[in-house]
Order: structure tokens, then sequence, then C-alpha cells
């Protein structure tokens, strides 16, 4: 199915306006969002989470979500996520085909967003994040861009997702081993959690 972006803004605007009743979100760290391709990692603990980020990174940029591969099994929400250039997972791990098709945006100077813990998650290092984010990154060569969502989301109260500076991993000559990746993976999550203030 064919990519719109023309259908991505129609989807933000009405999904901007209708979270808008409900949510009070604000972005900090807009100039830390850099041109061309990224990869935008993001704690996460809610359904909502995709959304803010989209938002808080505006309607000219499009974002290509990774998601569970179950939400692509259910025909109507199938068909807006293949619409909107959302990224199939399956079980939260980088098989082939996630690995192409983010490759193939990424390629495209386009932002692809992925959650490193997998799933959703009440509070911080209840679970341990997948290495596959890091792994992509490297891949591509492009930047990582950290950025923290509140845990606790309330209705009609103010939250603020917070977007922090990008990074890059540095590449080596040799291969990494598990154990590099896992630093990896556990340094990028301290920056996403430090964003919110826990260290």
């Amino acid at each position: 199915m064919k990519v719109s972006y023309k259908f991505y803004r129609k989807c933000y605007r009405a999904a901007r306006f209708f979270l808008g009743i409900f949510y009070r979100f604000t972005t900090i760290g807009s100039g830390n969002i850099p041109e061309g391709a990224a990869l935008v990692c993001a704690n996460h603990s809610s359904n909502t989470d995709p959304f803010l980020i989209a938002f808080a990174f505006g309607i000219d940029r499009h974002m290509h979500i990774i998601a569970k591969a179950e939400l692509f099994r259910i025909p109507v929400i199938s068909f807006f996520m293949r619409r909107l250039g959302m990224i199939r997972v399956d079980r939260g791990i980088l098989d082939l085909g996630t690995v192409k098709t983010s490759l193939g945006y990424l390629k495209s100077d386009g932002k692809v967003v992925i959650f490193p813990e997998g799933t959703r998650v009440a509070s911080e290092d209840a679970v341990a994040a997948k290495i596959g984010a890091i792994k992509l990154a490297e891949r591509a060569g492009v930047p990582i861009v950290p950025v923290y969502t509140p845990r606790k989301k309330r209705l009609f109260r103010k939250m603020e997702v917070i977007i922090g500076k990008s990074y890059t991993i540095e590449k080596t000559k040799e291969k990494r081993s598990q154990e590099d990746y896992e630093n990896l993976t556990t340094e990028l999550m301290h920056r996403i959690r430090e964003l919110g203030g826990a260290q």
C-alpha cells in the first residue's frame, strides 16, 4: 500500500484536534531536532505516546513509527497504519523486514520512531530495553534523538514532551559484542530518563 504524506497530514490534524481536547501538552527542545534522517527513541507508557511524539516534531515531519505486529492484523487499524507509513515489528525484535523498511525511510531522509523498551512500561527500569534501536542507528549511520514522554498522563493536565540533543553511535573497526550493544542501550535509556529528571 502506498504511503501518503497528504493522508498523514489529514490524520495528524484530526488527532491533534481530538487529543488536544483531553490533553494539554507542550514541547521542550524543538531546537534539538536534526534536519534529515534520524532515529527517534523514546520511553513508552501509553498508547498516546506515538501521537504525542508526532505532535512534538510537527506536521511538516513525517514520522514513521515502529509498532507491534498485532495491530497490523486488525483490518481498519492496519489500513490507517500502512497508509501512514508505520512499520511493523514482530514481538519487539527488529527482523529483516522491519530493518529493510526502516532503512528505506532513513535513506530517504525520513525519521523513524522506535520504543526501545518494546512494550508499555509504567515505571522506570521496569524492563530491560532491547538492543535493536542501537543496531539500527549504527547500520543506518543516522543520529539518535532521545525523547521523554511523561509516564503518568492525566486528562486535562499539562504535560511536557522533551526532545533531547541528538548523538551518533561511534563506528568501530571490530564487530561489537552483545555486551557492547547492551551497554549502549543502557546509555540510551539513561539519556531518555535523564530528560524526565530520572537518574
